[in-house]
């Protein structure tokens, strides 16, 4: 019998019960008190020690199976086949692509995850072809998948590939860094909501806002961000009466006093601060200037840049807790928030 009584669970804890039902087990091997061969008590009795419910202890058994520590035998029950600590986790995060924002929140993965997991990464370049050929390579090999469903067709319009999504197992999937259109609330994992979260940032900054006569958004066509960027903008300006324009790009346009901007790309972050300086005007002052994701260099340049973000370091930790159970499976959003610096 691995344990006693039902107050080796703790309700109170944020480790889910199935989890530390898989940690009670792992420690009796650790310990010797279960060897190769040893039969565990069947789910029935494992429901009634721990006073748990049945899903419960199958959830725990089958975290435990997939990891190859059990088996189980029909008629039979459930035996210890492997007692190698070492079998970790293994799981394939899939990004859209490899930005220095998506390498945050990968580092901040394999940081939490530690020795409880090995990561492999793979690119889909917001390519349905080239993900269908993933998940047909990968399928069955990992104990969790990590997606970022950013999805493009051949004519630059969003797609969801909803069903392709769908071939990964609901108990092994987690979306990252948006949810899936038209599934919202379907998939767990950690999410950015763009259209809300443009408008509740800029709503946050708006009596800084309100010294500039135009609002502009640059937001590069061709480069697949998020269309959702655009509705939230559009809906700040309607509610908040604010005079406004959409660029696509500030190569070739002039600056003029009065107008702030809100730029996507990093070249059009540089051309702003460069062509304010050429043209001698003040950021913050004659202009302003929000740059969407927020860097350490953003908050060092004289400047001072003003940054609408999410928290990437804790978008990735999330991920990595849900893997690890330490939080429960479940649509998150990722906190968004606007810093003012001195650009605005």
């Amino acid at each position: 019998m691995l344990v006693d009584k039902s107050e080796k669970i703790h309700t109170d804890s944020r480790t889910p019960k199935y989890m530390q039902v898989v940690n009670l087990i792992l420690e009796d091997l650790e310990r010797g008190k279960l060897k190769i061969g040893d039969r565990i008590p069947s789910i029935n009795e494992t429901s009634f020690d721990f006073l748990l419910s049945r899903d419960t202890v199958e959830k725990a058994y089958n975290e435990l199976r997939d990891r190859g520590i059990i088996s189980s035998v029909r008629g039979k029950g459930f035996y210890v086949s492997s007692t190698n600590m070492a079998n970790k986790l293994k799981v394939l995060l899939i990004f859209n692509k490899l930005s220095s924002y998506k390498k945050i929140i990968y580092y901040s993965i394999i940081e939490t995850l530690g020795d409880n997991a090995t990561v492999d990464l793979q690119i889909h370049h917001y390519n349905r072809t080239i993900f269908e050929n993933l998940l047909e390579r990968n399928l069955g090999h990992y104990n969790y998948y990590v997606l970022a469903p950013h999805f493009f067709d051949e004519n630059n319009h969003p797609e969801t590939c909803y069903d392709l999504i769908q071939q990964i197992p609901k108990d092994k999937l987690l979306i990252m860094d948006r949810d899936v259109k038209d599934h919202e609330n379907e998939f767990p994992g950690v999410y950015q909501d763009f259209a809300r979260d443009i408008l509740e940032a800029l709503e946050s900054g708006i009596t800084h806002l309100r010294k500039y006569t135009r609002l502009i958004l640059v937001f590069p066509r061709g480069d697949m961000y998020p269309v959702e960027i655009i509705d939230g903008f559009k809906r700040f300006c309607f509610f908040h009466n604010f005079n406004n324009l959409i660029l696509d790009g500030i190569d070739d346009e002039q600056l003029y006093e009065g107008d702030s901007f809100i730029v996507l790309a990093e070249t059009d972050l540089a051309n702003i601060v460069k062509k304010s300086r050429e043209q001698s005007f003040q950021l913050g002052k004659d202009i302003g200037l929000i740059s969407y994701n927020d860097t350490p260099l953003k908050e060092i340049l004289a400047e001072g840049i003003t940054t609408i973000s999410t928290d990437f370091i804790n978008m990735g930790t999330a991920i990595a807790n849900q893997i690890l159970g330490v939080e429960d499976k479940i649509p998150l959003k990722s906190p968004f928030k606007m810093i003012i610096r001195k650009s605005l």
